[in-house]
C-alpha cells in the first residue's frame, strides 16, 4: 500500500470507528441517503465516464455511481480496511461489475494523472492531514474540464444530532464539535474559507450551496438515543462518565429524540444541514469544452 500521510485517522478507521460503521452500514445509509442524489447529480456523471469516490466507506456512493456510467467505472477509496470489505462484499451482492475498492490515502495514493471524470465525496473529505495538499493531488487526478461535487456538514448548530447531543451538557463532558477551518468533521464548514481552499488547489467555478435531508437515526427515541451514543462522539462521552451520569445522559438524551419520532411510526428523523461543494478542473486550452 502507498503512503499514509494521515495515520490518525487511519488508526481510528481501521479500529472502532470503522468497525461500527462497517457493522451499521445500513443504519449510516438510512442517516444520510438524503444527500445522494444531489451529490451525484452535481457530479454531472455521463455514461462512460470514470468517477473515484473519495473517503467512500462501505461504498453505498460508489455503487450508485457506478450505476450512473454503465459504459464506464466507479473506484472507491478509502482508509478503512473493515468498511472496504463491507464494500466489497455488497457490491457483489448487488452485482454491479463496473465498481472497483482500494485501500489508500486519496492525499498520496498514485493516481493516473487525469484519469477521472469526476471526484465524489459524501462526508469523506472532512479529515485530511493536508487539506491543501490533498486537494491539489486530486485535481491533477481529474481531466481538464472534469468535476469535483462533496457533501460536507454545515455549521454544527444546524444539525439535529448536534442538537440532541447538546441537550446533554451539564451531565456528560460536552466540548465543542469543531470548528470551521480546522481539523476535524466540521473543517468545512466555512464557504469563504472552502472556496479559498479549492481555489488555492487549483480548482475553478467553485461553488458551495446549502443542501438539506432529514435522516432515520432509530425506530423509536430509545433505539436512537442508544445508537448516537455508539457513535464515535458517543463513545468518546460515555467514556467519561460515571455510570450514574450515563443513565441520567441516557434517559435526557431519549426525552429529547421522543419530540423527533415521526406520528407515522416510520422512527426518529432529524434534519441534517450540508454543503454541496462543487467545482471544476479548468478544460486545457486545446480541449473541447
Amino acid at each position: 500500500m502507498p503512503e499514509i500521510v494521515n495515520t490518525a485517522q487511519s488508526h481510528a478507521w481501521n479500529g472502532p470507528e470503522g468497525a461500527h460503521w462497517a457493522a451499521h452500514q445500513d443504519r449510516w445509509n438510512a442517516v444520510n441517503d438524503g444527500f445522494n442524489a444531489p451529490l451525484l447529480d452535481a457530479a454531472r456523471l455521463a455514461a462512460t465516464g470514470h468517477v473515484l469516490d473519495i473517503g467512500c466507506g462501505a461504498g453505498r456512493t460508489t455503487r450508485l455511481a457506478a450505476l450512473r456510467v454503465p459504459r464506464g467505472s466507479a473506484l472507491g477509496l478509502d482508509l478503512s480496511g473493515p468498511m472496504l470489505a463491507q464494500a466489497r462484499a455488497r457490491a457483489a451482492r448487488e452485482g454491479v461489475p463496473n465498481v472497483s475498492f482500494v485501500q489508500g490515502d486519496a492525499q498520496t495514493h498514485p493516481f493516473e494523472p487525469g484519469s477521472f471524470d469526476a471526484v465524489i465525496s459524501r462526508y469523506g473529505a472532512m479529515f485530511f492531514a493536508d487539506p491543501v495538499a490533498a486537494f491539489t493531488h486530486l485535481h491533477a487526478a481529474v481531466r481538464p474540464g472534469g468535476r469535483l461535487a462533496l457533501i460536507s456538514p454545515a455549521d454544527p448548530r444546524r444539525n439535529g444530532w448536534v442538537t440532541a447531543m447538546a441537550s446533554l451538557r451539564g451531565i456528560l463532558p460536552l466540548g465543542d464539535f469543531g470548528r470551521a477551518g480546522t481539523p476535524g468533521m466540521f473543517s468545512l464548514a466555512d464557504p469563504d474559507h472552502t472556496c479559498r481552499l479549492l481555489t488555492s488547489a487549483g480548482w475553478t467555478a467553485v461553488g458551495v450551496e446549502p443542501v438539506e435531508a432529514y435522516g432515520r437515526w432509530g425506530q423509536d427515541a430509545e433505539d436512537a438515543a442508544e445508537f448516537l451514543l455508539a457513535t464515535g462522539p458517543g463513545r468518546h462521552l460515555t467514556e467519561q462518565a460515571a455510570p450514574g451520569d450515563l443513565d441520567r445522559a441516557r434517559t435526557a438524551l431519549r426525552d429529547h429524540l421522543r419530540a423527533h419520532e415521526a406520528p407515522d411510526g416510520t422512527g426518529v428523523r432529524l434534519l441534517s444541514t450540508s454543503w454541496l461543494i462543487t467545482g471544476e478542473r479548468p478544460p486545457s486550452p486545446l480541449s473541447p469544452r
